[in-house]
């Protein structure tokens, strides 16, 4: 990994008192930036606009619990890292029996072919829908894209962190232009996210994609590994004090991300709910965007969603390098790993599949990886032997468990409803 400790100029000064005021947080932002991206993935498209086109802002409730939820997971990431100076992944590893982190590992392995599916795909159709290449060919364009994107690594965590963070401003740029347009109703959006109720069976599974979509197990796994060795505490008030700023980090990040999804859904409601129009395919959605609203919110809506894939699918190579490495020790090149991680996408286009069912399809076995990670994550930072001073209170504990039984709960009933309707 790239993210190394930063010099005593900067991370070190702030933690003495030697810098006051907003610049002492620039040390500590960036991880939870790179984190997020994995929140705006081009699954997180086709779930909010199949929601939002088919319930209006009925679901909006579902996303902004969703990202209460990522907070609290991403925080307690973020500190088992910094307590431990180990990610997730390697503390698990010291913890559980080698069958159970070889275990572990695989599943950790099958969420993230599943993310990188739904991240290539997403980009490929960018691009197709942006300049009618085929998908095939688009899908080649993406992998030279990805790559040009991890080579960013070379020239430091900044950069890269630059990177990822300019490409999240152009996916929040083109959302708050298409939001602009679209012109919803913002008292029902408002009665949407305040106001927690479903509509039937198939509302309920929608939810269970959009938390999928929107609480992504490989971020769990990276982030504490981006804060594991990048500002090093010295004791346990530093610690504290490191945590306390990747928090502030961490809101911002997922403050953008959550507005990014929510503004997907509102949309989607706006444009199309309206017309009483179904959209689950994205090129039906662009095309859509295109009649409706012209076709500047069309190109928009393309951008972003090519942009989303290739910043994401970088984010989710790296972290498949952190649960190897955690999980049972071994290590291969990240390019090889990128390169590996192109096959099952590059088949599935080849073979003709549709994309959005292949990245809804995706999401839906990413809910499944959310328990694996959640719970070694909640169990850890309760722990006072493993996190020192930054244990979790009582009732952050009690929070994590209970996000991990509604996770753990939505998921057996979408896996009930999957096989007997």
């Amino acid at each position: 990994m790239v993210y190394k400790r930063v010099t005593k100029s900067s991370a070190e000064a702030v933690l003495d008192g030697d810098i006051k005021g907003w610049r002492r947080f620039l040390p500590f932002l960036g991880p939870a930036f790179i984190a997020a991206v994995a929140y705006i993935d081009p699954g997180n498209f086709a779930t909010n606009i199949t929601a939002g086109s088919q319930y209006g802002y009925l679901l909006l409730w579902v996303i902004a619990f969703s990202n209460l939820m990522a907070v609290l997971i991403q925080s307690l990431s973020a500190k088992l890292g910094i307590a431990t100076g180990k990610n997730l992944p390697e503390v698990a590893r010291e913890h559980f029996s080698k069958k159970t982190s070889i275990f572990l590992w695989i599943q950790a392995e099958l969420v993230i072919i599943a993310t990188d599916l739904a991240e290539f795909i997403g980009a490929a159709l960018g691009l197709y829908l942006l300049f009618n290449i085929p998908m095939l060919p688009a899908a080649l364009i993406t992998a030279v894209g990805s790559f040009a994107i991890l080579e960013l690594q070379r020239r430091g965590f900044r950069a890269f962190e630059a990177g990822i963070s300019g490409m999240v401003l152009i996916v929040v740029l083109a959302f708050a232009f298409q939001t602009f347009l679209a012109q919803p109703t913002w008292g029902d959006v408002a009665i949407g996210m305040f106001t927690p109720h479903f509509e039937g069976v198939e509302s309920l599974l929608l939810a269970t994609g959009i938390l999928g979509a929107t609480v992504m197990p490989h971020a769990i796994y990276l982030h504490s590994s981006l804060t594991q060795s990048r500002i090093i505490g010295r004791n346990e008030a530093e610690k504290k004090r490191i945590f306390r700023f990747e928090f502030i980090d961490i809101i911002i990040a997922m403050i953008i991300a959550g507005a990014i999804n929510m503004s997907m859904l509102i949309i989607a409601a706006a444009v199309f709910h309206t017309q009483g129009l179904v959209v689950e395919d994205l090129d039906v959605a662009y095309n859509g965007l295109k009649e409706a609203l012209g076709p500047m919110a069309a190109i928009s809506f393309g951008l972003g969603l090519l942009i989303a894939g290739l910043a994401s699918s970088s984010v989710g190579t790296l972290a498949g390098d952190v649960v190897m490495q955690g999980f049972i020790q071994r290590k291969i090149p990240l390019y090889l790993r990128r390169a590996i991680t192109m096959v099952p996408p590059l088949v599935i286009i080849a073979s003709g599949v549709n994309a959005t069912y292949a990245l809804v399809l995706s999401q839906v076995v990413l809910s499944f990886g959310i328990a694996f990670a959640l719970v070694p994550l909640v169990m850890f930072t309760s722990k006072r032997d493993i996190m020192g001073s930054l244990v979790n209170h009582r009732i952050t504990t009690v929070l994590g468990w209970f996000v991990v039984v509604i996770v753990v709960a939505l998921n057996i009933y979408l896996l009930w409803e999957t096989i007997f309707s």
